[in-house]
Formats: C-alpha cells, sequence, structure tokens
C-alpha cells in the first residue's frame, strides 16, 4: 500500500501513532510531500526516522527549502565546516543537537516533486497554463513547487491532469475542519485516485493536534489525534 501525508512539522509522536493506525510496514511505500521540520519539538528526530525508511519517498517543503538557503548562505561565508554545523545546529532549538553532516547533506538531496501513474506529489503549487492544466513539473521553479498556494482554492481544480496531492496550507485556515480534503471529478464516486481532482493534505497538525495520511489504492483517509 501506498500512503501519502504532508506537513508533519516535527510531531513525531503523532507520525509513529498514524504509522501504527495503518500498520505501515516493509511492503509498504510512504510519501511525504514537504515541511518535515520546524514548529513541532522533533523536527530532526523525525527527519532521521524518515530518512532511515527505505521504503519512504520525502519531498522538499518550504521549510526545508528555508534551512537549505541559510545553509547555503552559510557556506559563502566560510569554509569553518564544525562553525556551520554548529549554526545549523542552532536553527532547531528543541532537538538540533541530533543534526549531523548526513541529515543536511541528505536533505539537501531531495527532490521538489514526485509523480506517478495516476498522480503528483508537489508541496504547495505547479505551474498551470491558461486552461488550468498542470503544465511539466521539472520546468517548474522550486520556489513555486515550495510556496505557490493556488491549489488551496477550492475552485481551482486541474485539467486534463493526473491528482494532484499537495499540502502547505492548513484546511484550517481556510474555514475548514483539520482533516485531509478530497476533490471529486465530476460524476465520479472516489473509487480511484484517478477519480479525484486533487487532494489537501495539510491538516495544520502543529495547530489542531490531527495528522492524517491518504492510502492511494482503496482510497481512503486516515487520522491521528494528539493526546491530551
Amino acid at each position: 500500500m501506498t500512503y501519502i501525508l504532508s506537513d508533519i512539522h516535527g510531531e513525531y509522536e503523532l507520525f509513529c501513532r498514524l504509522m501504527e493506525r495503518v500498520k505501515f510496514s516493509d511492503s509498504d511505500t510512504l510519501i511525504s510531500c514537504g515541511d518535515m521540520v520546524e514548529k513541532g519539538k522533533h523536527s530532526i528526530r523525525l527527519t532521521r526516522l524518515l530518512f532511515s525508511m527505505k521504503n519512504a519517498v520525502l519531498l522538499i517543503g518550504n521549510h526545508e527549502y528555508a534551512f537549505l538557503k541559510y545553509y547555503w548562505g552559510l557556506m559563502q561565508q566560510t569554509d569553518d565546516y564544525d562553525a556551520v554545523l554548529q549554526k545549523l545546529q542552532a536553527y532547531f532549538p528543541d532537538d538540533g543537537e541530533l543534526l549531523d553532516w548526513d541529515t543536511v547533506d541528505r536533505m539537501e538531496g531531495l527532490p521538489y516533486y514526485f509523480e506517478a501513474e495516476d498522480y503528483l506529489c508537489v508541496h504547495a503549487g505547479a505551474p498551470l497554463d491558461g486552461e488550468g492544466r498542470v503544465l511539466p513539473l521539472e520546468k517548474a521553479l522550486p520556489e513555486q513547487l515550495v510556496y505557490d498556494r493556488v491549489f488551496k482554492e477550492p475552485n481551482v481544480l486541474p485539467k486534463d491532469s493526473k491528482c494532484v496531492f499537495f499540502g502547505h496550507t492548513p484546511t484550517i485556515n481556510l474555514g475548514l475542519p483539520p482533516r485531509i480534503r478530497c476533490y471529486l471529478r465530476e460524476g465520479k464516486r472516489g473509487e480511484h485516485v484517478s477519480e479525484l481532482y486533487k487532494v489537501h493534505l495539510d491538516t495544520g497538525t502543529w495547530i489542531s493536534g490531527v495528522l492524517g495520511c491518504f492510502r492511494v489504492e482503496d482510497p481512503m483517509c486516515f487520522h491521528i489525534w494528539r493526546e491530551l
């Protein structure tokens, strides 16, 4: 089975509980659409866990992108690698001491999008032509893929496109419940991922305490709540 989620934001325990909820195994695949880090208290602990999962596809979100821009800026100022690592560790005040160069290098090598036969995954947005069709993602600028908020608008339904999975904007910011929101194609029942225009994944976990994931094959959504 393939599970897709986004915007975990350092919520390590919630993520582990969600994986237990869906009985995630080595035969399954996980796709995370960015923003593993910041806001929550276990950014690096979570990131290292995700990097340890051999069957995980991880994308860069705007928070990883901001960290990488900070890192690239530091590297232009000095060749003192120890000093750079110390500053990078300080970037994550709660668990930055867990950050090592292997984690930095692996984060830098993450892709900005993922495309499968029936769906594509981005963190935030994608280029659209004048008719609302998704243009080739390989031609998109990183900033568009991690910052663009076009897909959050309910009336933006990509035409003649695979289903688009995205996060970046919490559903609660649109006055919606903290749940994954699926947009059905006209006349369809949602029995296959191809029957969906798009899937809005960001449940505002760090605010709402709700983390969810979407299972492609059924398809189904699963949610878990922060324990009081």
